[in-house]
């Protein structure tokens, strides 16, 4: 989606990675850059007490983000692809747009580089920018609300404790059809979650707009499991069988544990997260640079 210019001044709430100080020392350049333009900031608090508590930056915030209920034109992001995915669940339903700048090792998510702040953000300031809308997956049960904030935009992970053994997992998909998995665990990814943890056991590379959702099973006990591509619409009820009793669900890395009586129910949820990309961005080139996506290094 493309944007036009719509305010003279942006206002910017920033989330950073508290707990790597090397890789935020250019924080202070991206401080700089939205002051000379005349625009203003908040942070969230615990990222301020760690940039001053460290030495890294002083920076001159309008407010703390102390909450969940902070207002702003766009979210910044300053880290990695984690740290991008705990901003999004801050924004939560506000759709404020969420834009990445890369202070980590891949960051695919993110789509600027910290070596180039100052452009970036002239960019951002201009207008110059497009809006991606990203399909979220929401996990609800059948017995106690799950303590995580229950919307992901990369995947939910229905896994095994570990240091048990293999678990059984049932799949429904919209009440009718059930795949039976022997396996440590299953992940249910979007788009977006296709270049991620999924990728990594097996999962198929998916463009951010395609109107689907993957099944892929994580060290299956079967020759014959492989990934399911579904409908984003697909209604999916997970059942667990343990020897432990118990198995764990990561809803974007956020992990508790689950007493093998809970059904997890996953789907799309009711909205959209918006995501922040650079005029000259695109899905195949970053595939390209950061995944060495068809590559000859024979040479």
């Amino acid at each position: 989606m493309k944007t036009k210019k719509l305010f003279n001044f942006m206002k910017f709430a920033i989330f950073g990675n508290k707990h790597q100080t090397k890789k935020s020392e250019s924080i202070g350049e991206l401080f700089e850059a939205i002051a000379k333009r005349g625009d203003s900031y908040a942070i969230d608090k615990p990222f301020y007490d760690f940039l001053c508590e460290e030495g890294i930056a002083k920076p001159t915030p309008q407010e703390l983000i102390t909450d969940d209920n902070f207002t702003a034109d766009i979210a910044m992001s300053f880290g990695g692809d984690g740290t991008l995915l705990r901003t999004a669940s801050r924004v939560g339903k506000k759709q404020i747009p969420v834009f990445g700048i890369n202070a980590g090792r891949l960051g695919f998510l993110t789509t600027a580089s910290n070596e180039n702040i100052d452009s970036v953000i002239g960019c951002i300031h201009d207008g110059e920018y497009d809006i991606e809308r990203h399909t979220l997956i929401e996990a609800s049960t059948n017995g106690t609300e799950l303590k995580s904030y229950p919307f992901a935009l990369n995947e939910i992970a229905i896994m095994k404790h570990d240091s048990s053994s293999m678990i059984t997992l049932k799949a429904t998909l919209n009440g009718c059809d059930t795949i039976t998995y022997q396996a440590d665990g299953l992940i249910v990814a979007t788009p977006s979650g296709s270049t991620g943890y999924s990728l990594s056991v097996g999962g198929p590379i998916i463009a951010p707009d395609a109107s689907v959702l993957t099944l892929t099973p994580i060290a299956p006990h079967s020759l014959s499991a492989r990934p399911l591509i579904v409908g984003d619409n697909t209604t999916i009820e997970i059942s667990v069988n343990s020897r432990s009793g118990n198995y764990l669900i990561a809803i974007d890395g956020r992990n508790e544990s689950c007493d093998e009586s809970t059904i997890v129910t996953i789907k799309k949820a009711s909205y959209r997260q918006l995501i922040i990309r650079r005029r000259e961005h695109s899905f195949i080139h970053n595939l390209q640079e950061k995944l060495m996506w068809g590559a000859d290094i024979r040479d």
